[in-house]
């Protein structure tokens, strides 16, 4: 009889156990719209008690909203998303139609100069593409509801400005050039110009090298101008970087005033040793390459992903900037460095090769400083890009003036 009780009392205790947890999750399910997200179960509202303390109570919906939350509950949901699509769309919009505009644009440029058969407006195409899609991005950028407007951000009106200026130059720099030269010896064979075959597809090449130069130099002001961030100020991150910004535009123009005035004086002393050109050898190249490293950077405060640009794809996709700069400055054959040097430094070794070989030996090749003379030959070869195939190795057959013609057809800038 003993062991009889103990059963049935364990029993009792076993039904209310279960009641009680059957109870319990009832009222979990109950309640649990408090939790969902967006409220898809239930509404969850903080309230003031009589005596002005907060209080938090749950109701159950019973298949419906309540009316009084209902048009807010969706509000919020369709901003959320409607948000999420602005910048997307806002994104996407800006790069597309910078794609778009750019290789249009210069397809035009090429079948209008392959007609016409000259290449003077080659250099002014590729700087008035840059200022368009400036403007384009402003526009486009602010387009769709939503969106955070050109004007209403600081960050965009900066990174327009610095660029404008710094493609300004650029299209009054390259339009003068052309006026001066009255035409760029680099097209003569694809041209046919003294009685050769005219190359039409290798003059397309160039034309779209310059629509890709354009686009993948302006990737860091297209992100900028497409971003619907919204930040109060500068940092002192972004400052800076704007800063250095405005001294690697500054250093380029200021070289290329410098150059212009020394060719026009009649080259002085052989070769260039005006205002910055006495601490570097390419400072207008530098100033090129200096100031997208700036521009990329700083568009880092733009990016949208929440948990910043290191995160973001579209912003690690304006590193082509500054690294396609550098490729076509350092290393391609036609322009930048690799034409100034090597074999077209024949004529100074001609007419002051002790003068010019000092000059060489304490001059930096591109970042502008004094003391150059002092640093390791490693390093020069390294992190200072003094690379031993700019060094001249003297070849039969090559005349100074051709060296000296090749040399003023290269341009500041690709």
């Amino acid at each position: 009889r003993h062991l009889l009780r103990q059963c049935q009392s364990h029993k009792m205790k076993m039904k209310k156990n279960l009641i009680a947890t059957v109870v319990i999750l009832i009222s979990i399910c109950s309640n649990a719209s408090a939790f969902a997200p967006g409220n898809a179960l239930g509404v969850h509202q903080s309230t003031l008690s009589t005596n002005g303390a907060p209080t938090t109570s749950f109701r159950k919906n019973n298949g419906a909203y309540p009316s009084e939350i209902h048009p807010a509950a969706i509000k919020r949901q369709r901003k959320s998303i409607t948000s999420v699509q602005t910048k997307m769309g806002s994104q996407a919009l800006v790069y597309g139609a910078a794609v778009a505009t750019t290789f249009g644009m210069q397809t035009i440029g090429f079948i209008a100069a392959y007609l016409l058969k000259t290449e003077t407006f080659y250099d002014i195409f590729g700087g008035v593409n840059y200022l368009l899609l400036a403007l384009l991005s402003a526009i486009l950028g602010a387009t769709g509801d939503g969106a955070l407007q050109w004007i209403d951000d600081p960050r965009k009106i900066l990174t327009t400005v610095l660029f404008g200026v710094s493609r300004g130059w650029l299209l009054l720099f390259l339009s003068w050039r052309a006026h001066e030269r009255k035409g760029d010896s680099r097209f003569d064979e694809v041209l046919g110009k003294g009685g050769g075959t005219p190359q039409p597809l290798n003059f397309l090449v160039y034309w779209m090298a310059q629509a890709f130069w354009v686009m993948l130099v302006s990737m860091p002001m297209l992100f900028v101008n497409s971003s619907n961030v919204i930040k109060p100020g500068f940092s002192g991150f972004d400052i800076a970087l704007a800063v250095l910004f405005f001294v690697g535009v500054f250093t380029e123009i200021v070289a290329d005033i410098q150059k212009a005035v020394w060719v026009k004086r009649g080259r002085l002393g052989d070769f260039c040793k005006a205002g910055v050109w006495k601490y570097s050898r390419h400072p207008n190249y530098f100033g090129e390459i200096f100031q997208w490293w700036c521009l990329f950077a700083f568009s880092y405060s733009s990016s949208q992903n929440p948990l910043g640009g290191y995160a973001d794809p579209l912003w690690w996709a304006g590193i082509v900037s500054p690294l396609f700069t550098m490729q076509i400055l350092l290393n391609m054959q036609p322009t930048g460095i690799s034409n100034a040097e090597g074999k077209s430094l024949k004529r100074y070794y001609d007419k002051c090769p002790e003068r010019y070989a000092k000059y060489r030996d304490n001059t930096s090749i591109l970042i502008p400083f004094i003391g150059y003379g002092f640093i390791p030959p490693f390093l020069k070869r390294t992190i200072f890009f003094d690379f031993e195939r700019y060094e001249y190795k003297p070849q039969s057959g090559e005349s100074a003036d051709n060296v000296a013609k090749k040399d003023e057809n290269s341009p500041s800038t690709p």
